[in-house]
């Protein structure tokens, strides 16, 4: 019956439903029968086929019941003023053979249409495989061109020559390190604020650039890394306190390791020793130097006797808002909170205060700078979750704990 389009523009996809048993041949004779001459010569179906604009007709059927149910596909090269007219057409159709029928137009699909959809959903598989390949072997290139270029920004700093990046100087914050390794690690990554120790014992260096500028203690996560940390907290003025992940060295993080570590970075006066450096102190309780220290918490925690002048309900009240809070609150005489700020920013805002403060409550740890800030600001009270290691206490000063206050009897 005729061929079959040599370009197919539309497909006319159609449903039929007839009441009785017939074949698909009975289908096809019907369509051809019932719409000759209905629309002319020039629509004719036979005439179209032979012309090559409608392709060879398609039925699919099955039977249930007595009845046929199936679809009718026909692929169109006309344009769609024509092929709209064709598909009318065939929803004329009322009868194969001897039995009644009904056929629907389900949908006319646009094959070009259909094709430049799926060119697009491909094209666009094909250029993202092609961008991500490419990507990743231009990242990989500029990684390592970087790298190279990092590590050659390595500089000697200081009279005894400290490995650093080339921004120690321009930098207010400091990255400090303990060796030459973990230096090249971190200018790999893009960190030029960084110096090295290069050795267990603390270089000058290091000691006058804590005076001036911000530092980050960044050490390995082992007890190498603890013992560093424990000489430079002693000689140094380190702001900021960041270890690498348990048993992992500085030198050997990754780029997210090392972002991570820094982020999660804690102020000096909240930094919570790891369990050997405490079994470490346990042990040096023998000593005359941790006698010492020892005898000077416990002055400072005997101190319970409250002037009179203190509401103390007011501030257990208060003790009891901040607990688990790690706020802050700077108190005028009358106990009154003139701002709450973080414990990790206390030190720092103390320090750059122009009024006058009477007093600090704060869940946190009482250290001697904290104790020195107090002092030099001229601040009467200072209570703090828990004390420290304390080597003096400013005479001017009132010191206490929560505990002072929460077990404290009294009938104000």
């Amino acid at each position: 019956m005729g061929g079959t389009p040599t370009t197919a523009k539309y497909i006319i996809y159609a449903g039929i439903e007839i009441d009785g048993v017939v074949d698909k041949p009975d289908v096809i004779g019907a369509i051809f029968g019932q719409t000759e001459g209905l629309l002319g010569e020039e629509l004719d179906l036979r005439e179209l086929q032979k012309s090559g604009r409608i392709g060879r007709i398609q039925v699919e059927l099955e039977s249930k019941g007595g009845k046929s149910f199936g679809e009718i596909i026909i692929p169109s090269s006309m344009d769609r003023v024509e092929t709209a007219v064709i598909a009318a057409a065939i929803e004329t159709i009322d009868k194969v053979g001897p039995c009644s029928a009904k056929v629907y137009i389900k949908k006319i699909e646009d094959i070009r249409e259909e094709k430049r959809r799926k060119i697009i959903e491909r094209a666009k598989e094909i250029l993202l495989h092609w961008e991500t390949e490419n990507a990743f072997e231009v990242k990989e290139l500029t990684e390592e061109i970087l790298k190279s270029v990092r590590v050659r920004e390595i500089v000697k700093y200081g009279p005894e020559g400290l490995p650093a990046g080339p921004e120690i100087d321009s930098s207010d914050t400091i990255i400090v390190t303990e060796g030459r390794a973990d230096v090249i690690n971190l200018l790999r990554h893009g960190y030029k604020n960084v110096i090295g120790m290069e050795g267990a014992s603390v270089p000058e260096t290091i000691k006058e650039l804590s005076k001036k500028k911000t530092i980050i203690a960044f050490v390995d996560g082992d007890r190498g890394g603890e013992l560093v940390l424990r000489e430079l907290l002693q000689v140094a003025d380190v702001d900021y306190i960041a270890r690498a992940p348990p048993g992992k060295e500085v030198e050997e993080l990754t780029a997210k390791e090392i972002a991570k570590a820094l982020r999660n970075k804690v102020p000096v006066e909240q930094y919570q020793p790891t369990i050997s450096e405490k079994r470490q102190e346990i042990a040096k309780e023998v000593t005359k130097q941790e006698v010492k220290q020892e005898a000077i918490k416990q002055e400072v925690k005997l101190e319970t006797s409250i002037p009179p002048n203190i509401n103390i309900n007011k501030v257990r009240e208060m003790i009891n808002q901040l607990q688990g809070s790690l706020e802050a609150n700077i108190v005028d005489e009358n106990l009154d909170v003139k701002q709450k700020v973080a414990v990790r920013e206390l030190a720092d805002i103390l320090q750059n205060i122009n009024e006058k403060v009477y007093g600090v409550i704060f869940d946190g740890v009482i250290t001697q700078r904290l104790l020195d800030i107090s002092s030099n600001k001229g601040i009467s009270l200072l209570v703090g979750a828990r004390i420290g290691n304390i080597a003096k206490k400013p005479q001017s000063l009132q010191v206490f704990t929560f505990d002072d206050f929460l077990t404290q009897e009294t009938s104000q």
